[in-house]
């Protein structure tokens, strides 16, 4: 479904960052071909080298694809809020999450499974919803969000880790 992309006033400025990076377009292309070069790029690394971190103090391998899904499922749940009408505010999304799990336990195969099946849910709610319904909006602390802005959200932060990811992890890991 072609959407077009959220302008100032759709969204919380914080947003922004992830909004103005990704195209305007159809909303399950973008995601379906982001989805794949996100599983290219990680299974790129190898269950070997799933453990680097470019710095002691930075996230490993795993931790960032286990960060971009736990954002993308809190971002869905947002997402189909808005979409229905609910107003309820939503608490702020903190990033404690990558700090009290233990992503690098976890084989990075799985790691990619799990990324696929929660992509696949949120294509799968996207795909569902209704010009109408992406319109509608949601609150996020006291910001009013729409389900459009939310679904671009999901792809410019995981853009945005992608970038990272490219950039700091694997022009270290091609040393290797």
């Amino acid at each position: 479904m072609y959407f077009r992309k959220p302008q100032s006033g759709d969204y919380p400025t914080q947003f922004e960052t992830y909004v103005k990076v990704v195209p305007e377009g159809d909303l399950n292309e973008l995601l379906c071909s982001q989805e794949e070069e996100i599983l290219a790029s990680f299974r790129s690394c190898g269950e070997e080298l799933s453990m680097f971190r470019y710095q002691e103090d930075k996230w490993s391998v795993k931790e960032v694809l286990g960060h971009i899904m736990d954002t993308e499922r809190i971002m869905s749940y947002r997402l189909l809020c808005a979409s229905r009408g609910d107003k309820t505010s939503l608490p702020r999304h903190q990033d404690i999450y990558v700090s009290l799990t233990n992503f690098d336990r976890r084989p990075l195969v799985d790691l990619i499974e799990e990324y696929r099946t929660v992509r696949a849910a949120t294509r799968s709610l996207v795909r569902g919803l209704t010009e109408e319904e992406l319109n509608r909006s949601g609150v996020i602390i006291q910001d009013k969000t729409t389900a459009a802005a939310l679904v671009y959200f999901i792809l410019g932060h995981a853009a945005h880790h992608l970038h990272v990811f490219r950039e700091r992890y694997l022009s270290h890991l091609s040393k290797f």
